[in-house]
Order: C-alpha cells, then sequence, then structure tokens
C-alpha cells in the first residue's frame, strides 16, 4: 500500500486517513516521545472512569460450545480461542503485538468522518499526546439497540487497561468476525458468551466480554466488521492527554472542529486545587420532599413492568433508565447511564441513607471499578429495581455485596452531567 509523502508506512484507508497518527502530535522539549496510534470512541455523552477489563471461558475444543449460553461464565483473564473446526469467514490479519498503553481522556464524535486537516489541529494542541479513530453508531443486536464501535484491534488494544490489551486471543476474535459485549449487557441484557446473535448482517458470535468504559458504548467489533454492518467511518476520535485540563482541552477541541461536534469526558483530568477541594452542598441543592415522593411514586407505579436492556419506558426499562424515568416526573433532569448517575451529587454512608437516594453497585468482573447497577432506596432497608433481563421492577432488600455506594442526588449537578 502507498504511503503518504513524507510518512512511511500504511497509507490511506478506506476512510481516506492514514491509520498512523503519530506525526500529528506536537513534539515538546523535556517529554519522552509518544507515539501515537488511531483511536476510537462513541457516539454518547458519557462520564466515565472506569478501566477495560475481560472477562471469557477457557479455551474449548467442542464446536458447539461456540453456541452454547453461558449465564455465568468462568472468570479468565484470556479469551476464548475460536474452535478450531470454525474457521474464521474471512482472511485474518493477525493482530500486531501490544506496545505501549495510552489513557484516553476524551471522546469526539461529529456528525461527518475526520478530514485529515482536522486531526492535524486536534494533535496539535497542547497536551496532547495520542489520538486514536473509530466508527461509531446504534445498532441492532438480539433485537436490542447497541451503542458500537468499530475499531483496528492492533492499536485499540492499546487504549485498554493492561490486561485487556495484553489479551491476544481477545483482540484476534474481533478482527476475525466476533463481537465483544459489555459484561453488563451480557450478564443483564441476555447476550451471554459464545451466542450467535442477530445482527444487521446476519448472525454474529458473541466471543468475549469487554467492558469499554467509554460511555454508552456496549459493543466493539472489527473496522472490517463494522463495514458490513454499515457504522459510518472515522466519525469517532478518543484523545489521550494525561497532563492537560480535560475541560479546557474539551474547549479548545469543540473550537477547532466543526458546529455540532460532541466531546465528553473520559477519565476527566481535573485542576489541581478541584482536586483538592472539598465541594460545599448550601441548602437548597438537593430534592424537595415532595420531589422526592413523586420520583418514588413514579417508580412504584411500574411495579411488575418487564425489564428490557436499553429500556427507558414507560412500559419496559433496564435499571438505569427507571432512574431517569421516575425522577423526569419530579422535574429533575437525570442523566441516561449508571456511570453518568454516579455522579448526580454527594455520596452519603448507607447507614444514612434516605428514600429518593440513589444505591450503586460495582458488580461487573470485567471491570470492577465501573458502576454497573443502580437502584432507588425506598426506605427501611428497601429499594426499589429494575434488576435484569426476565425480572420485572420490584421493591426488594438492600444487599451490600459489590456495594459502590448512596449518592443523595443534586438536580443542578444532575443537569450539568454531560
Amino acid at each position: 500500500m502507498q504511503g503518504y509523502p513524507g510518512y512511511p508506512g500504511q497509507g490511506p484507508g478506506p476512510g481516506g486517513i492514514r491509520q498512523d497518527l503519530t506525526f500529528l502530535v506536537r513534539s515538546r522539549k523535556r517529554r519522552d516521545p509518544v507515539k501515537l496510534v488511531p483511536f476510537i470512541v462513541v457516539a454518547l455523552v458519557a462520564v466515565l472512569t472506569a478501566d477495560v477489563l475481560l472477562l471469557a471461558q477457557p479455551p474449548r475444543d467442542e464446536p458447539e460450545a461456540a453456541a452454547a449460553g453461558h449465564p455465568t461464565p468462568r472468570q479468565t483473564l484470556l479469551a476464548e480461542r475460536r474452535p478450531q473446526k470454525q474457521p474464521p469467514v474471512r482472511t485474518v490479519q493477525p493482530v500486531a503485538p501490544l506496545r505501549k498503553l495510552h489513557k484516553p481522556n476524551l471522546f469526539v464524535l461529529t456528525r461527518k468522518p475526520f478530514t485529515e486537516a482536522q486531526l492535524r489541529k486536534v494533535g496539535r494542541l497542547r497536551g496532547v499526546r495520542a489520538l486514536e479513530l473509530a466508527d461509531a453508531a446504534s445498532i441492532t443486536l438480539d433485537g436490542k439497540r447497541v451503542q458500537t464501535l468499530a475499531v483496528d484491534p492492533s492499536t485499540f488494544r492499546a487504549y485498554t487497561p493492561k490486561v485487556t490489551a495484553s489479551s491476544d486471543a481477545l483482540w484476534q476474535n474481533v478482527a476475525a468476525g466476533d463481537v465483544a459485549v459489555s459484561f453488563v449487557l451480557g450478564n443483564d441484557g441476555g447476550l451471554t458468551l459464545h451466542r450467535q446473535v442477530r445482527g444487521p448482517a446476519g448472525t454474529m458470535r458473541i466471543g468475549a466480554y469487554a467492558t469499554t468504559g467509554f460511555g454508552a458504548v456496549d459493543a466493539v467489533v472489527s473496522k472490517q466488521v463494522g463495514r458490513t454492518l454499515g457504522l459510518p467511518r472515522d466519525n469517532a476520535l478518543i484523545v489521550s492527554a494525561p497532563t492537560a485540563s480535560s475541560a479546557a482541552l474539551r474547549s479548545k477541541i469543540l473550537k477547532v472542529l466543526p458546529k455540532g461536534t460532541q466531546v465528553a469526558s473520559v477519565n476527566p483530568v481535573l485542576p489541581q486545587p478541584r482536586q483538592q477541594t472539598t465541594r460545599n452542598w448550601p441548602a437548597g441543592s438537593f430534592m424537595t420532599v415532595e420531589q422526592v415522593h413523586v420520583a418514588l411514586r413514579a417508580a412504584a407505579s411500574k411495579l411488575g413492568r418487564p425489564y428490557v436492556w436499553g429500556a427507558e419506558g414507560p412500559n419496559t426499562f433496564d435499571c438505569s433508565g427507571l432512574v431517569q424515568w421516575a425522577f423526569a416526573q419530579a422535574g429533575v433532569r437525570m442523566p441516561r447511564v449508571t456511570h453518568q448517575q454516579w455522579v448526580t451529587g454527594p455520596q452519603v454512608p448507607l447507614s444514612q441513607a434516605q428514600p429518593g437516594d440513589l444505591i450503586f453497585w460495582r458488580s461487573d468482573p470485567t471491570n470492577p471499578d465501573y458502576i454497573s447497577h443502580v437502584a432507588i432506596y425506598w426506605g427501611n432497608g428497601q429499594m426499589i429495581q429494575a434488576p435484569r433481563t426476565g425480572d420485572v421492577v420490584k421493591i426488594s432488600k438492600v444487599y451490600t455485596k459489590n456495594l459502590a455506594g448512596v449518592v443523595r442526588v443534586s438536580p443542578v449537578a444532575a443537569a450539568r452531567v454531560r
């Protein structure tokens, strides 16, 4: 393949942009040069904190194991190898070895594919160390709308935590045509490991659990598969800028890119004074008694309604969808997903929980830091929740296993979450 003039190596791919974006990042004195790798992002607004880990089965040789569902797969640190009797549907290039890891800090989504000129502008902003292009869109998997990223496994792996990034089997499976889904989508949404599920272009194999932590993204495929699914090309960009204020850099990126661009924080870097200051919550910061009662009555009016992954009401819900809908009835604008709802107010001890507070759990074994479930505290040690596929909205006893904490919602703080 012909390279760009002056830049040896891989030339422009189908999207017209060279994969190796290292040359776009401005070098600076007294800094170790950081190799830039193309990177991907999602089509959603999210504040996210979690790193990426994966859950999968140990290698198995039985052909039928690839299609079998396993509701509670055992945790390992490697993805299952594709059965030898089930060859990939296409010739697959080997995934490149892992080199330097990059921590993602911002996620950028545009209405049109990024141009090289736009990438140069972003890459030259102060503090930017690495960029990765990806394709982002919502697709239907097994009847569920799933925010999906199409990535280059060879380069995207460097933006995940070390354990996941080091799993050659996982990324080779993605390169071979598998889809990797989040633990929440797999466990709560019913897309169990090794299942064959319906997709926009035929059946797809769930090859691994891999919670990416990029906002609401719950599925990752290769760029080649993304083309067959009809995902837009090069409309997402992840920015690694570990020494720059994420808020300040976000403002600069919005200035150099077209109108309609969305930028969300991923592992945000905060200014030093803000990191050391405890925020005061004056009177009037929280929901009124009447707002709490309205939200609780709204949630209770949906008792018995079925859990549907990704559903936002009014007749079906997932856990965070129930929270968002119920609080909206009280005039409180809540963000959509659990890890966004986690930052809608201060944390309080479980022993001091009041009706209307939100209770969160970290129960995702593929990503122990990820907020994966939320419920509304009902009072007297009980909560109202939408648990998982096959269950319904119900009132149940609060359990403390994998408890992350309790948050008292501030409507002002909730409305600011992006």
